[in-house]
């Protein structure tokens, strides 16, 4: 069953566009172990969050994609310019009137 994680980061102020940059990078490793969508957004209402959609193969592919070194690296770099202002959901899809 598809896996999908929505959620919301906050940043410190004005770092939002470097959490987006480390966010957005190329990782094809990503794929590779099960991703399937990844979209980073932003909302100019809300200049000091970052939004992220994920869908994945499942939760498994999801817990797993946490431990590749690329993932690990751009947490690391991610997280001192976070305020720790974070949420989200997390669920199964069961369907879509696009597939």
């Amino acid at each position: 069953m598809t896996f999908a994680n929505i959620g919301h980061l906050g940043t410190l102020p004005g770092k939002r566009d470097e959490v987006v940059a480390i966010l957005t990078r190329r990782n094809p490793a990503m794929a590779e172990i099960g991703c399937l969508l990844y979209e980073v957004g932003v909302n100019d209402e809300q200049p000091d969050t970052v939004f992220v959609a994920e869908l994945w193969r499942s939760a498994e592919a999801h817990r797993a994609s946490l431990e590749l070194s690329e993932v690990k690296a751009a947490i690391a770099e991610a997280m001192p310019l976070l305020s720790g202002e974070m949420g989200g959901t997390r669920f199964d899809v069961v369907g879509s009137p696009l597939r």
